[in-house]
This record gives structure tokens, sequence and C-alpha cells, in this order.
């Protein structure tokens, strides 16, 4: 018999070769990963990153509009090692539960809106959405609308990669030929963006528009068929998409006149990335039926998501004692991920990230907007840890460089050669960095990016391509 002997890891080449042999990452473009591989990161401390070769970066990527309270936190890792010495698991099934996950439903009930004071915990963003997907059909057939599940959504939507949080989701670039998605009885409208409105339409006119278009299709799907609406209040990786100010509000009063369950998707959106604990209400006037948030919820230090719901939602569902919620995962409100939770949320209001948050974002986004002065940007958008740096061939048509130009990874490329990581999205560059971020980050970021998009204007000039 052989004795199996590990690979030594010695060095940063040999872990990056494990890396391209073994694993399917996420979103995996397989000809550039088999020839490039994987950058690969050893440690982080606060809003920094290193690679395993030891070189530095500054994380405006926040990991994946995640790390809101910073890495390498000694009481975080505390705070989970106690947990998982004292209860590593338990399952929530039925009638089951743990002294973490109690209280954290506790908590959430707390800081978010109206009554939304009950708690369904999943594993992440995308099971959020999958359960919140479910939670809409149960509510309107223990009412007895049997018809009632149709559901309404987005354009350039993200709302997860699971079956149905892909469906609900559409993005270019999520939709390959080679998967099938969920069509009958989800229905897409057009994106919020004020940027791509149509030609002549000023805020107000397009706010008529969107919502016109929201009327008109409950008009022909019927209102007694209608289900929910589903939407982030920012649209994330559709581009960071901030609609217009009344738009919301005015979808969600709709909502209530046809009991549309209105979904606010705050995976992103939620724990201080706009200066709030919750965008929907604090930003625009909304307080959902039902929430559904992950990401933030632990700073990305455990996994955990969470489908936050009223009271109203609730008390339909259990109008009968005799029915059976038939919906959950074996690790629904784990407690050492829960107990990560509540540390978190403690450290974000111990230091008072939430007013950081919207002190350096404000200040943040000032700084990038001077971006816009550069030929090939076309836009700088977002509000407050949340930002998106849109390239143009044409300034005035607003019309994209081929995809072959490929500028926003060469953007990216250039400025993770300069010691900072953005993330590339077709001809868009997003930003979500930590809410511990401070003024002189804000600026590293802003000159740092400024550069990056001189080299690669004159990189793409030289080549020929038109810009401007």
């Amino acid at each position: 018999m052989t004795t199996a002997t590990a690979t030594p890891l010695t060095t940063s080449d040999a872990i990056w070769e494990m890396d391209r042999r073994h694993i399917l990452h996420p979103w995996t473009q397989f000809g550039p990963f088999e020839r490039d591989g994987s950058l690969v990161f050893d440690r982080g401390q606060g809003c920094w990153l290193w690679d395993t070769a030891g070189k530095r970066y500054f994380d405006a990527v926040g990991g994946m509009w995640c790390t809101n309270i910073g890495l390498g936190r000694a009481e975080m890792a505390q705070a989970i090692a106690d947990q998982a010495q004292r209860l590593a698991f338990s399952n929530t099934f039925v009638d089951a539960s743990n002294v973490p996950s109690a209280q954290l439903a506790a908590k959430l009930a707390s800081l978010a809106p109206g009554d939304l004071n009950r708690v369904h915990f999943t594993t992440c963003g995308s099971t959020a959405v999958d359960s919140a997907f479910r939670m809409v059909q149960f509510y309107h057939r223990a009412k007895g609308n049997l018809d009632k599940v149709q559901i309404i959504a987005r354009d350039m939507s993200y709302h997860g990669s699971t079956y149905i949080g892909q469906s609900l989701g559409r993005r270019p670039g999520d939709r390959v030929p080679e998967f099938l998605y969920k069509e009958a009885g989800i229905h897409h409208l057009t994106p919020p963006n004020p940027y791509r409105a149509p030609d002549g339409m000023d805020e107000a006119a397009f706010t008529d528009f969107l919502v016109a278009e929201f009327q008109a299709k409950i008009d022909d799907l019927g209102a007694d068929r209608v289900g929910a609406f589903i939407a982030e209040p920012i649209q994330a990786s559709g581009g960071v998409i901030v609609p217009p100010r009344e738009y919301l509000r005015r979808i969600w009063q709709i909502c209530q006149q046809h009991d549309i369950l209105f979904i606010a998707d705050e995976v992103v959106t939620a724990f201080g990335r706009l200066g709030h604990w919750f965008a929907s209400d604090a930003e625009y006037g909304v307080t959902p039926d039902i929430i559904t948030c992950a990401k933030g919820l632990t700073s990305g230090y455990l996994p955990l998501g969470a489908v936050i719901f009223s009271d109203r939602v609730w008390q339909a569902m259990a109008s009968e004692g005799d029915r059976w919620f038939t919906s959950g995962f074996t690790y629904s409100g784990h407690p050492v991920s829960c107990a990560a939770a509540l540390k978190n949320l403690e450290i974000i209001e111990r230091e008072a990230l939430l007013g950081n948050a919207a002190e350096v974002g404000d200040y943040f986004l000032d700084r990038l907007m001077a971006l816009q002065d550069l030929p090939l940007i076309g836009q700088v958008r977002g509000r407050r840890l949340m930002v998106c740096v849109e390239s143009v061939a044409s300034k005035d048509t607003k019309e994209p460089l081929p995809e072959a130009a490929n500028e926003a990874k060469r953007i990216a490329d250039a400025c993770e050669a300069m010691g900072l990581m953005v993330r590339p999205m077709g001809h868009l560059n997003v930003m979500s960095p930590p809410l511990i971020m401070t003024r002189d980050d804000a600026d590293f970021v802003a000159e740092t990016l400024h550069k990056a998009i001189c080299q690669v204007t004159d990189q793409l000039t030289k080549e020929g391509w038109r810009i401007g």
C-alpha cells in the first residue's frame, strides 16, 4: 500500500498551479483561466490584501461587496472560535433552535423598517432570494390566491446564482446558452438607469415612463395574478444603477394597492454600504414586505443570509396552524455564523461605521467624479461606498467600445499593477470598499484609477481605437 504525501506548499507558484489544476471558480472563463490562472491571496488586514508573493493591494472591491468592517479583526476570530467551542452546530428545523440565531433574529427585527419582525435564515444571498421566491407563493396560496404567483423583476438586475436567482436576474453576462432558466411566470422591465434613458427624457419623465410600464405589465398580466415585485434599491452588479428619486416609492405604492409583495433585494445595500442599516426606507421611503440580505451581515467572515419579512406575511402564512413551510437549509441559523453576525453588527455600531460610510463615501464619490473629465469615461455614478465608472467610445452618443477593446479589464489590470483592486464588468469598473475606508484611502483610489485610465486610453489610441 502506498502512502499519500502532501505536495509541499513552499512557493507561490506551487499554490497557483494547484488552484489552476483543480478549482472550478464561479464565473470561470475557461480559456483565460487555463492560460493565466488566478491571483491567489494569502492574507488580509483592514482594507488591504497580500498575495502569495507578498505584494500588497488596496481592496476597493470589498471582497465582493461584503468586507464591510475590514479583514483581520481579532475579536471576530475570537467570537467565531468561542462559539465553535461552545456549540459548533445545531439544526434549526421545525422546533429546534440555538442561542445565537434567536439573538440575531431579534437584532435584525430591531434594525429593519416597519413591521419586518420575522427572519428566515439561509446560507447566502442567492438562497435568501430563492427562499423569498417560494415565500411569495406560500403567502398568496395561504390567502386563497392560487394564481397570484407571477413575479416582476428588471433587466440588468442580479439576484444570485441559484436557478431561480439567475432566472429573476437578467444581466447579459449571466445568461449563457449552456444553462436553462425559468421563463414562465417571471417578467422583466426596463432598468431605471437615467444615463440610458430614452433621448429627451429628464428624470421626471423617465420616472413616469418606468411607472407606467410597471402598471401596464400588471394590467396585461392581471393584478390577481401578480404576486411580487423584486428590486435591488440600487442595482449592484448590473452597473450600480441608481434609480430616479421617486421611482421605487411610486412602484411600492402601486404594489400596496394590489397586494403585490415588494421584495427589496438588499444583499449589497444593507448593513452600511450606503450609510444605513437598510437602504429601502432610509434612501427611498419604501417599507418592503420582504428584505433579502447577506454579505455585510457577517462582513464576509462566514457565510450567512436572511429573509426578513413582515408580521403581515407571517400571519397570512400561519393562518391555519397545520401548514408546513418546507423550505430551509442544513446551515440555516448556523450558530457560529450567527455569532459572527452579532459581533459584526456590534462592531458597526460601536465604531459608528454607518456615519463613516456616509461621510467618507460622499467624499469618495466626489473625488471619483473628476474622472468624468477623461475622454474614455462616460459617467461616474453611485452612492457613497457603491460606485461605478462607465467607459464609452463617445461621450455624445454614449456608445461603448467594441468588446475586443476590453478596456475595463485593462483598467483593472493597470490598477492591479499599482496595488489597487477594482472589479471590471463589461465596460464598467465597480468599487465597494469597506466601511472603514478613510479619506486618504479615497485619494489613493481616485489617483490610481486616474493614472490607470490614462494609461489604457493611450494604449487604445495607439492601437487605433477611436475615443471621444
